[in-house]
């Protein structure tokens, strides 16, 4: 299971790490995704708006999870590259700890929630029961949700990208066939795909756990690894709460623009949500550079090799920019068809093809400022990638949407625009910040026991 990244051609231990996570993402995004297609062919606009809605809630949760386990994965990473076995350990077991108890705790507190959040979101009057229900589903599986993130974090923290693949691949068909039966046979709708997603997961946590009890991972953990270690935890959450919190503000910041466009009907309120599943698809390359990038870089700066990490940054830079380049040029040809795959509204088909037509620019920077935010948080100072999502949201994202909505009340194109400027200021922020970490030297966080 581990692995160590710190010798050998450094793109090519890009790619052979970035290829399985890219997979998985592919497949988890292909689970996300298969909710919308299904109830798009078994229910009408009100139903995809509730699982639309409903599954950005739980994107957005689920990405914060991710953020905080950053810290687990970068944590792991330093020590194997230190091979420092018991620094390991300790961190994979107060991961456990950590996570288990955190998951417990959201779920109970959102379930009290469940109804506000759903008014909060200004759902149409058509799509709220469906979105309560999925929800209220969705909420109760928020500890297999946080079970497999945190599985997978390990395992990436250890330099295995593989293993996280089998785990959602087994969970994407699992869901597929699920919402099939709970929304084709059963017609549930939003109620269906939110059991089918919920079931799903829970299959993943069961084969991932039968994986680590068959594999010999050369990390052993012993009953006192699970013991909560102040300095341990301290360093898992200084590097993750940054990162979740970024991770927050962006899903904040994506759920505003929801918001927005559910108050121009729900035309408008289908249509950004369908784009926001593909872009979410088309962000696979810029999202796996940043894991790819934390893990790399953090086994590198553990093992004292700081040259190899900015090696790395750079590939990662070149790679996801040329992804974004090109995935920009080609939905200019094709992005009603697209969308025309999830709806057969012809208004929610246009409507959706002017607003990824400005909003898909956001994969070119987005995957420069991940790269970057991947960098940030393997030195230990993921404040920084914190800081520039920040900025960008409040000076940027949020009023550009807000205005551009106000000033061009025909179009989504603007609105798409105004999402990729965020992105834009993003990078220039972290070209500065990288510039002053060389310039400084890289400050790493050190590891304690």
């Amino acid at each position: 299971m581990e692995k160590n990244l710190t010798s050998g051609s450094v793109f090519q231990n890009i790619v052979w790490f970035s290829l399985p996570y890219l997979l998985s993402y592919f497949l988890q995004t292909l689970y996300g995704m298969a909710d919308l297609f299904i109830i798009g062919q078994f229910e009408g606009v009100a139903g995809t708006t509730a699982v639309s809605i409903g599954s950005q809630v739980m994107h957005m949760i689920t990405v914060m999870i991710v953020g905080l386990a950053m810290g687990s994965t970068v944590s792991i990473a330093q020590a194997v590259g230190a091979n420092n076995k018991k620094q390991a350990s300790l961190s994979v077991g107060n991961t456990v700890t950590l996570f288990m108890g955190l998951s417990v705790v959201l779920s109970a507190v959102l379930l009290l929630f469940v109804r506000p959040i759903v008014t909060v979101m200004s759902t149409p009057e058509e799509a709220v029961s469906g979105t309560v229900l999925y929800l209220t589903i969705c909420f109760l599986g928020i500890p297999f949700i946080t079970a497999y993130n945190i599985i997978s974090s390990i395992f990436r923290g250890l330099g295995d990208s593989r293993s996280p693949m089998y785990f959602i691949a087994a969970a994407c068909v699992a869901n597929i066939v699920l919402d099939y039966l709970f929304i084709g046979y059963f017609h549930l709708g939003p109620a269906g795909a939110a059991l089918g997603t919920t079931l799903a997961q829970a299959i993943s946590v069961v084969i991932a756990l039968i994986t680590i009890l068959k594999q010999r991972s050369g990390i052993t953990l012993g009953k006192s690894d699970f013991r909560p270690r102040r300095p341990v935890m301290g360093q898992l959450l200084q590097i993750g709460i940054p990162v979740a919190l970024q991770d927050g503000f962006i899903q904040i910041a994506f759920i505003v623009i929801t918001i927005i466009a559910n108050r121009r009907g729900l035309s408008a309120a289908a249509a950004v949500g369908i784009v926001e599943k593909m872009i979410s698809f088309l962000f696979l390359v810029p999202s796996s550079m940043l894991s790819t990038v934390s893990a790399l870089c953090a086994q590198n700066i553990g093992a004292g090799k700081e040259d190899r990490a900015r090696e790395t940054l750079r590939y990662a830079i070149m790679i996801a920019a040329g992804f974004g380049i090109l995935v920009s040029i080609l939905i200019q040809f094709i992005a009603e068809p697209a969308v025309g795959l999830f709806t057969t509204d012809a208004t929610v088909r246009m409507m959706g093809g002017q607003y990824i037509r400005g909003y898909i620019f956001d994969c070119i920077f987005a995957g420069i400022h991940f790269s970057f935010s991947g960098y940030f948080c393997a030195c230990g100072r993921s404040e920084f990638s914190f800081l520039h999502n920040i900025i960008a949201i409040l000076l940027v994202r949020i009023p550009g949407v807000y205005l551009t909505s106000k000033l061009f009340p025909t179009t989504l194109l603007p609105m798409g625009i105004a999402t990729a400027c965020g992105s834009l200021l993003s990078v220039g922020i972290c070209v500065i910040v990288y510039l002053w970490l060389r310039e400084h030297g890289v400050e790493r966080k050190k590891s304690h026991g």
